[in-house]
């Protein structure tokens, strides 16, 4: 394991540990190199178990929160599909009372016969006014009667869209209220792990903290200013490591690419999984300087390419914002916003 803290010096992990030895800085006086590498290497492996489990945990967040806007827009369906039942209904029964009244009245007419109409009229136009009574009546009472059908097959429909939308809602708080079990699981895994990095790493003496600080070898980036997203990611160069958080003073990895474009006005998904996945892919030749570089199966971490084969990430806890190579770590893939 080798370290680099500026370009063209290189100190082993050896060399390190040999000087803290001398100055008398390391816990263990009788811990070899091999040791040091060897707790580091434990640590990193607990540090990207717990940085997956942060995004594992990021992820279901989001998703529950999207899970409750369906919610919320089912119940806001039923209230209207509820409200035009109601419509309907009223409707239906206004219909109801017109074809009654037109009913009522056309039995009444048809009780006299069409001779005796005549007889009984004042005069031919008389008898011809009250034969044109009668048909309109009867059309009347037809478009009612259709009218009456139509208002209450609406209120069937809009009754059995409600049924159907509270039915769909009643399920999908269901599943919220499973998601927000499993989310309570995994946070108590998450702080579990979380716990067990920072101990090892508040137990670190100077030398070690070192060694894990300068774990990806960091370099002196080409500049400390940039277009864009990038010049935003690389103004909180030195910024701590904080568990979920999307800045102003601490972030994690996603957290980090998320704040950079913010100051763009740009919005981007909140995890590394989401990131990579919602972006325009991009090859390892293609890359651009804030294009967004993805790590590790699943893709539980994500830097910001700022050129000259260099990236800019918050790494891990204990460990401040800074610059690798592009290459240091194991290519999962890189997008384009």
């Amino acid at each position: 394991m080798t370290l680099r803290f500026f370009p063209g010096i290189r100190l082993s992990a050896a060399t390190v540990l040999g000087t803290a030895l001398i100055t008398g800085g390391l816990t263990a006086p009788h811990a070899t190199a091999e040791d040091v590498e060897a707790l580091i290497a434990d640590m990193e492996v607990v540090s990207h178990e717990a940085t997956a489990k942060s995004e594992e945990v990021k992820q279901l967040e989001v998703e529950i929160e999207e899970g409750q806007g369906r919610i919320d827009g089912f119940k806001q369906q039923a209230d209207r599909a509820r409200e035009r039942a109601q419509g309907a209904q009223a409707a239906q029964r206004d219909f109801q009372h017109d074809v009654n009244d037109l009913a009522g009245a056309k039995y009444r007419s048809l009780m006299v016969d069409p001779v005796t109409n005549a007889i009984a009229a004042a005069n031919p136009q008389n008898a011809i006014d009250r034969a044109a009574y009668l048909g309109t009546l009867t059309r009347n009472t037809e478009r009612a009667v259709d009218k009456l059908a139509a208002a209450t097959a609406e209120a069937g429909r809009a009754h059995t869209d409600a049924s159907r939308i509270v039915a769909e809602a009643n399920f999908q708080q269901s599943q919220l209220e499973k998601q927000h079990r499993v989310l309570a699981a995994e946070q108590d895994e998450l702080q579990n792990r979380i716990r067990e990095i920072e101990e090892q790493v508040a137990a670190l003496d100077e030398a070690a903290r070192a060694l894990w600080e300068n774990k990806n070898n960091p370099l002196a980036p080409i500049s400390l200013t940039g277009e864009g997203a990038v010049g935003a990611a690389l103004s909180k160069l030195g910024s701590p490591y904080g568990w979920g958080a999307t800045g102003p003073n601490q972030f994690d990895c996603s957290g980090l690419m998320v704040w950079a474009y913010q100051q763009q006005g740009k919005t981007i998904p909140r995890t590394s999984q989401a990131q990579l996945a919602g972006g325009t892919p991009v090859s390892r030749a293609d890359l651009q300087p804030g294009d967004i570089v993805g790590y590790y199966p699943g893709v539980t971490h994500v830097g910001m390419y700022i050129g000259n084969g260099q990236l800019v990430h918050a790494s891990d806890y204990g460990i401040p914002v800074q610059v690798v190579s592009v290459d240091s770590m194991p290519w999962a893939g890189a997008v384009r916003y």
